[in-house]
């Protein structure tokens, strides 16, 4: 009985060491509630033309600011516990939350996190505005790939798993090859953010609705901008047009085993899933606290009549809409969380 009550005695005393560093007492570690990630700002965080952080910077209150080194743009963040950062672009926002993460001055282990961002929409699932809860990750960047001029007739493009011979078998991914492909996020607490913001009206503009009448045929495009439940397509790659579109659907089925849709594409949330979960790893995060929500600021194909490279190089006829249901949507999440902590901090919400 005594060697047992000194066995536990060390393991609380290493589980202290491990959340408070050396040379940071446990008392004065910063807690974070919820961290907002947007991966990228124009300008300033207030006062000019919006990129994916300033609303929340301004409506939120973010008058904090914290530089954390590895980190491109200062941390922000206000009395309620709600931190705001700037991952930048591209799967290497990854590296930069993984700096995040290994700050010693944070104790990330109960913070929820909400990685929200413009994205390019399928056509086939919603329109420019709309507001996607992924339930999946997926990785499009590792892969073979050839030109598709120069594939053969039967293939549908260019690209295929690693391991494979062509790109209509299953993915074998072979033992050398990175693992995991897919990321599936916390499925209560993605459908409870979703029934929360299900029924929200989201903002609009003539030049969306003008945009979304072009895509004849997409009885999706055609509709308003809503909230849906979509998985995350990511590309370090920005690609564009029907025939990406089929692999990146055909890519989400086969790495969700048909579980998947995808809703959205973007060029972070493969790297932003895979720092994640190594510090979860790691016992810094908790990844079953992780939300991915995308807006569509475009769409990811051409409306009939058009070029892919046409449109790929088009204004955004999305872009104000989707930065404006990107908070319309995560913020009474983040308030939701903010006003019952007493219970969320332990315990993660459930539908």
């Amino acid at each position: 009985m005594i060697r047992s009550r000194f066995l536990c005695g060390w393991l609380t005393l290493f589980s202290l060491v491990s959340v408070a560093p050396a040379g940071v007492r446990a008392a004065d570690l910063i807690r974070p509630k919820v961290i907002v990630v947007a991966t990228f700002e124009v300008g300033a965080d207030t006062g000019d033309k919006p990129g994916e952080f300033q609303f929340w910077a301004e409506r939120e209150k973010l008058t904090g600011s914290l530089a954390v080194p590895g980190l491109d743009h200062p941390v922000r963040f206000n009395d309620q516990g709600v931190y705001g950062v700037v991952s930048g672009t591209t799967v290497r926002a990854g590296l930069q939350l993984m700096a995040l993460g290994l700050d010693p001055r944070f104790d990330l282990t109960r913070s929820y996190w909400i990685i929200n961002g413009i994205a390019g929409v399928n056509p086939h699932v919603a329109t420019e505005g709309s507001a996607a809860w992924a339930r999946h990750v997926i990785d499009g960047d590792i892969a073979y790939e050839i030109d598709s001029r120069e594939s053969p007739a039967d293939w549908p493009y260019g690209l295929m798993a690693l391991g494979n011979k062509n790109p209509k078998q299953k993915p074998v991914i072979p033992d050398w090859a990175p693992k995991p492909m897919a990321w599936t996020l916390n499925p209560a607490l993605v459908q409870w953010a979703y029934g929360l913001t299900r029924d929200l009206v989201l903002a609009d503009s003539p030049a969306a609705k003008a945009h979304r009448a072009q895509y004849q045929g997409f009885p999706a495009a055609a509709q308003a901008p809503r909230v849906l439940l979509g998985d995350s397509f990511a590309s370090c790659r920005y690609w564009h047009g029907a025939v990406m579109q089929k692999w990146a659907d055909d890519w989400t089925a086969l790495y969700t085993q048909g579980a998947g849709s995808a809703a959205m594409t973007n060029m972070e949330d493969h790297g932003i899933a895979n720092a994640l979960t190594r510090l979860g790893a790691m016992g810094r995060v908790d990844f079953q606290r992780v939300l991915i929500l995308r807006t569509g600021s475009n769409f990811s194909m051409p409306p009939t009549g058009q070029s892919a490279a046409e449109s790929m190089v088009a204004e955004y006829q999305g872009m104000l809409p989707a930065l404006e249901a990107a908070h319309r949507v995560g913020a009474p999440v983040v308030h939701a969380l903010l006003k019952d902590w007493s219970r969320y901090e332990a315990k993660t919400p459930a539908p």
